[in-house]
């Protein structure tokens, strides 16, 4: 029996009905329902055949939340509202092609669930080029297994990802928290650095300032000296002239100061 894929899931269905006509019920025995687990579902496999005994293998799939029809059908529409039947009875669901190649869904309703677990017999004229049935013997048991699987399934799937998500969440976080460490020391590394730049300015500008203060401190102190030198050569020089003139007059009366002062002045004639 061939196996459909998995597709999306869960998917919401909507679209337009159509009928279709009803087929003989072909009575099959049916057993137990073999249920198996996918990615985020459950699934079991029914086989439908056609009078000529053609088979067109469906699956029934279940998130716990709702149930699919899937089939595979070449060339099928990617929306359209389609009839199944249950004891040539008629429930339309909109049927959905998923991304695979030529795998369609068909979301059942409530009604359509309630149908097939009281029904005996599945009935789908498009599906082929003639009309295909199964039974559907144990249909209220398989479809119940059917959804607690799914859902059992689906919270692993769920518990799965929620833990991946809060690995990455905490993967993130620590990224986030080491990005800002390091953002962090980078400022304080930058302030430190800026700092030092300063306290080294400021320390050369002391002592820049300290040496010019220095050299003149050390200019005023020589020119201080230079003039304390010409003071001194003057003064020593004062002496000198002072002592040669006592020299001079030593043995000398002292000059009058009368003498020479007064001139006559005479008028030509």
């Amino acid at each position: 029996m061939h196996r459909l894929g998995l597709g999306a899931f869960p998917i919401l269905l909507a679209g337009l009905a159509s009928g279709g006509p009803a087929a003989a019920a072909i009575g099959l025995e049916a057993p137990a329902w073999a249920i198996a687990p996918e990615e985020g579902a459950c699934h079991t496999d029914l086989e439908l055949t056609s009078r000529s005994g053609a088979v067109a293998p469906v699956s029934l799939v279940s998130d716990g939340d709702h149930v699919m029809l899937r089939f595979a059908k070449e060339g099928a529409p990617a929306e359209a509202f389609l009839p199944i039947r249950v004891d040539q009875k008629p429930y339309a669901n909109l049927v959905q092609r998923t991304g695979e190649e030529g795998l369609a869904v068909m979301r059942l309703s409530d009604d359509t669930l309630a149908a097939l677990k009281r029904g005996k017999t599945l009935q789908i004229a498009w599906l082929e080029y003639e009309s295909v049935s199964g039974s559907l013997a144990g249909a209220a048991q398989g479809i119940a297994d059917l959804r607690t699987c799914g859902a059992q399934v689906a919270g692993q799937l769920r518990a799965h990802e929620a833990a991946l998500e809060a690995q990455r969440s905490h993967v993130a976080a620590e990224a986030r928290a080491r990005a800002l460490a390091d953002e962090q020391l980078a400022a304080a590394r930058a302030q430190t650095a800026a700092a030092k730049a300063e306290r080294d300015r400021l320390a050369a500008e002391t002592r820049r300032a300290n040496a010019e203060a220095e050299a003149l401190s050390a200019q005023a102190e020589q020119n201080q000296a230079y003039a304390e030198q010409e003071r001194q050569r003057q003064l020593q020089a004062q002496r000198e002239r002072a002592y040669a003139q006592q020299y001079y007059y030593r043995d000398r009366p002292p000059p009058d100061p009368y003498v020479n002062y007064y001139r006559p002045y005479y008028y030509p004639r």
